[in-house]
């Protein structure tokens, strides 16, 4: 078995638990949720679990739960304290015309 680190388990623990929460306020079952994503009602159950899962698969729950914009757009560099002081000292400050 594959070690995983105890601050990506707890991530993936407190992620499972928001897919639940969303999943159940969309009045949705698991089985709903895996028809919809084409993937098997035990790969719901376990992204729910905090379990591993393939990335696509964790995708495309997202997207039927509706939290695929957001979780992609929480990945954008350009967000964070760094990203933006690294564009602005990357990116041409003015252009020629």
């Amino acid at each position: 078995m594959k070690y995983v680190p105890t601050k990506v388990r707890r991530d993936l623990r407190l992620i499972g638990e928001r897919f639940q929460q969303q999943r159940k306020l969309l009045n949705l079952t698991i089985a709903d949720v895996a028809q919809r994503a084409g993937v098997s009602p035990t790969t719901v159950a376990n992204v729910e679990q905090g379990k591993s899962v393939r990335t696509d698969s964790l995708l495309s729950i997202a997207r039927i739960l509706q939290l695929a914009d957001p979780l992609v757009a929480a990945v954008d560099p350009y967000t964070t304290d760094l990203g933006r002081i690294r564009a602005n000292q990357i990116l041409p400050q003015r252009v020629r015309h």
